[in-house]
């Protein structure tokens, strides 16, 4: 199903966009693709949205933000701007996002109506340059936030799928097809060091970043060391053990109170079923790997997991010094491909089963970084800059990337962000000291 290389000097901008538009558009349907029409209209919680609803928002992306300034387009349906829109105020007001799940017409065949004739438009009009290059800066933010999106299908999904007492299977790829043996032991006593000093951190400018990627800024770190490796299910299995969600002491005030009002006692998709420790993930439910990086965790657990160990987790600066600083000696830049990237493969993991080569991939990592502004920060002009800035109040950093990431996707400056109570996206743990 894939399409032979091409060389992207040989076309044009608008050829190359067409190409690339496509590409990411396809891939999206080809998540959906397993799926069946009542699946795509699930909400299974607040934080999640249905499938239906992101095919509908993704395309609503490029309908506002590139075809409306058109003097010859035809929107497709003047009430999908309500339904569609999800936190652009400046806009116009959206349907509350908790209720999207209500939302049941148009229904899925609809949708696709909708992203065919958007996808037509836009690849109709990058045959002239002039649009081309008008059009470019807001198409590639377009195209990565489609893989934002891509990437909360997925973790969308496998949470709805988590409430059907069946255990539902998405995908019944086998684990192993990518990743060492589930029996390989990480070794724990391998640390990143970073030497004393200044270090630029940030996006320097090269290729697509967002805007809270920068601007790039000099920061002073003292000694520190990363794990070379993430905290595997094994070991947080000690913790568990050892009490961990039933000791106050090792958890920040507002985490204690979370994991006793939610009665927390393991990490999301883990589960007693005859008497062993399983976890649910997109293949159903497995028992649980010992030597499996764990994941489904949030910025408290990897916080009180951190206290308890004599650790604690690193800063973004820290993980960001650390990524380039063995970027250069890793085999790949992703050890482990990620999962967006390869779903026209059929031999690929669809869950996180060992520690990346280097930094990046496998799970998102918490920091214990708030997240804000870099010194100089300013919003992207216009109705998207409420993209990211907005948010930067309440929430934790995580880096690193996870198998449902797009590798053309992730860099080492992607900041990722959710609040320290989030549990159903791909996050672990890597400590340092």
């Amino acid at each position: 199903m894939t399409s032979p290389p091409v060389n992207a000097a040989s076309l044009s901008l608008g050829e190359q966009l067409q190409s690339l538009y496509h590409l990411v558009r396809s891939l999206t349907d080809h998540i959906v693709e397993p799926l069946s029409v009542e699946d795509c209209g699930v909400q299974s919680m607040d934080d999640a949205s249905p499938i239906r609803w992101h095919l509908a928002h993704t395309t609503w992306f490029f309908e506002t933000f590139i075809l409306r300034s058109q003097a010859d387009y035809q929107e497709f349906n003047p009430h999908f701007g309500f339904l569609f829109n999800s936190y652009y105020h400046s806009i116009g007001k959206q349907y509350p996002r908790s209720r999207r799940g209500l939302i049941s017409r148009p229904g899925l065949s609809q949708v696709r109506e909708y992203r065919q004739h958007v996808d037509q438009e836009i690849l109709t009009r990058l045959q002239r340059e002039d649009f081309a290059i008008a059009a470019e800066p807001l198409l590639r933010v377009g195209i990565h936030h489609e893989q934002q999106h891509q990437e909360l299908m997925l973790t969308d999904l496998k949470h709805m799928l988590s409430c059907n007492p069946m255990w539902p299977v998405y995908r019944d790829d086998p684990f192993d097809a990518c990743n060492a043996p589930a029996s390989t032991t990480p070794t724990s006593d391998e640390w990143i060091e970073i030497a004393e000093g200044v270090y630029p951190i940030g996006h320097d400018g090269n290729g697509f970043a967002f805007d809270n990627e920068s601007p790039r800024h000099p920061t002073y770190l003292p000694n520190a060391s990363l794990s070379s490796m993430l905290v595997t299910n094994g070991e947080y299995l000690e913790f568990m053990q050892a009490g961990g969600y039933e000791r106050p002491e090792h958890w920040l005030s507002m985490g204690w109170a979370t994991t006793q009002q939610q009665h927390w006692d393991s990490p999301l998709y883990w589960l007693r079923h005859n008497g062993e420790w399983h976890q649910f993930t997109l293949a159903g439910l497995v028992p649980v790997e010992l030597a499996w990086p764990v994941t489904h965790l949030s910025y408290f657990e990897a916080d009180a997991f951190a206290r308890w160990k004599g650790r604690r987790l690193p800063t973004e600066f820290e993980w960001e010094a650390a990524c380039d600083q063995v970027a250069s000696t890793a085999t790949t830049p992703l050890d482990q491909e990620p999962f967006a990237d390869v779903l026209f493969e059929q031999d690929k993991c669809i869950h996180p089963t060992r520690s990346p080569d280097g930094l990046m991939g496998t799970v998102w990592q918490w920091t214990s970084s708030s997240y804000a502004g870099y010194p100089g920060y300013r919003p992207a002009a216009g109705a998207v800059g409420e993209y990211n800035g907005k948010f930067m109040c309440n929430q934790s950093v995580l880096r690193g990337g996870s198998v449902a990431t797009s590798s053309t996707h992730i860099r080492s400056t992607y900041r990722n962000f959710f609040p320290p109570e989030a549990r159903w996206q791909f996050s672990g743990i890597r400590l340092a000291k």
